[in-house]
């Protein structure tokens, strides 16, 4: 698979190229995308040509890069950045944080979470704090995991410390896990993110593959199956963003909700909501 290297400062049309690979475009393919010559494509990529700030935001737009990677190419080509990167807690993002409060709180009485590109939890609602703290068995996890602050969601679930004890169908999630993190670390373009990802992917020790587990018949999503002390979940996520971000925090955070797939967690969590309203 290409990885995109985006520590090549100041090289351009390296940085340009190992993008355009990494999405599988041709240099024609790219140049319909942002609508300029094929020819033009190519000088960019060897040189002949330097890129204008416009053209290196088109281009980004083309190949649908991540806002903090195609602050490294406006950089690489010579520009200051175009996208800031603003904490949760600065007045701007206001309306960001109610929006993802109402979502959250609307998901009650199941666990909803927002995380970074990390994986650390920057908020979640109080299903989710059930859910993770009954899964963290006390307050010792987190220093038997290695926790430092926030929770991180990869970490604790690919611990031998953390969920995987409990994880009854570990052997068919773990595969689609770690292709999932392998599948966000590559696209992101980002070093930070390839190489804590490689740390959290290193936790779960050898794991099969995800076609090793597709059997003939598959459900429509692959649940998470948990038994904890007896208290036996199941649940599936679904996968929020923001759909017009343009933040590089705004555009890095994704809301993880989930869902029973049976009765039984469907009725567990109603049975603890309304026990917290009460």
């Amino acid at each position: 698979m290409v990885q995109v290297n985006a520590d090549t400062t100041g090289n351009f049309k390296s940085v340009c190229r190992q993008w355009r690979q990494f999405r599988k475009l041709s240099q024609l393919d790219l140049a319909l995308a942002a609508n300029i010559s094929q020819r033009h494509v190519s000088w960019l990529e060897t040189g002949r040509s330097r890129p204008s700030r416009e053209m290196v935001l088109r281009l980004c737009d083309a190949m649908d890069i991540p806002l903090r990677q195609r602050n490294v190419l406006l950089h690489c080509a010579g520009f200051a950045a175009a996208y800031n990167e603003t904490g949760l807690d600065e007045p701007v993002m206001a309306p960001v944080m109610e929006a993802l409060n109402h979502v959250l709180s609307h998901h009650e009485p199941l666990p909803a979470v927002v995380v970074d590109r990390f994986w650390n939890i920057k908020r979640k609602n109080r299903a989710a704090d059930l859910m993770l703290g009954i899964a963290r068995n006390g307050e010792g996890t987190a220093e038997r995991i290695g926790g430092e602050g926030e929770i991180n969601l990869a970490v604790l679930t690919l611990h031998p410390q953390g969920l995987r004890p409990y994880i009854k169908n570990w052997d068919e999630v773990a595969p689609a896990f770690i292709h999932r993190l392998k599948s966000e670390a590559a696209s992101s373009g980002d070093p930070k993110v390839q190489e804590q990802f490689a740390r959290y992917i290193a936790l779960a020790g050898p794991i099969g593959s995800v076609a090793a587990r597709i059997g003939e018949s598959l459900l429509p999503v692959l649940p998470l199956e948990l038994d904890i002390d007896g208290l036996e979940l199941s649940l599936f996520s679904v996968i929020s963003t923001f759909g017009t971000p343009q933040d590089i925090t705004t555009d890095e955070l994704r809301i993880e909700a989930f869902y029973p797939a049976d009765a039984k967690t469907e009725a567990f969590f109603n049975s603890v909501g309304q026990t917290v309203v009460d």
